[in-house]
């Protein structure tokens, strides 16, 4: 059983930064693709950035160069670095891994999520 809890989220003004946080339950599950997903209000669950087995990583390009995901297997904790942030950032962000060795981009693959964190931008 995987358990994932995150946390971080808050309020922020249009260019401030938050960092993420998602803790994992158990070890081996780190070694899989772990990646962070949004979800606006009234919009369909995104990938925005996830980071493979060998450390490979990915984004969306609606956060290239914003955001930065980072995961410490050690600490079994993916984090998600936010800076310049915009409005249309507002959104819940979960962390979730597809136990897989390379992410996928379709919220289908992945079985295990975090109960997510509120960004709010304004």
């Amino acid at each position: 059983h995987v358990q994932l809890v995150e946390s971080g989220g808050g309020s922020v003004q249009a260019g401030g930064s938050l960092r993420l946080t998602c803790v994992a339950s158990g070890s081996t599950h780190m070694r899989y693709c772990m990646a962070w997903f949004r979800q606006a209000p009234g919009k369909e669950r995104e990938g925005i950035a996830g980071v493979d087995s060998d450390g490979s990583i990915s984004y969306s390009d609606s956060v290239k160069g914003r955001f930065t995901i980072s995961r410490d297997n050690a600490k079994n904790t993916l984090y998600l670095q936010m800076n310049s942030l915009k409005p249309e950032d507002t959104a819940d962000y979960y962390c979730a891994t597809n136990w897989r060795l390379r992410c996928t981009e379709n919220p289908s693959d992945f079985p295990y999520w975090g109960q997510g964190t509120q960004v709010t931008v304004s």
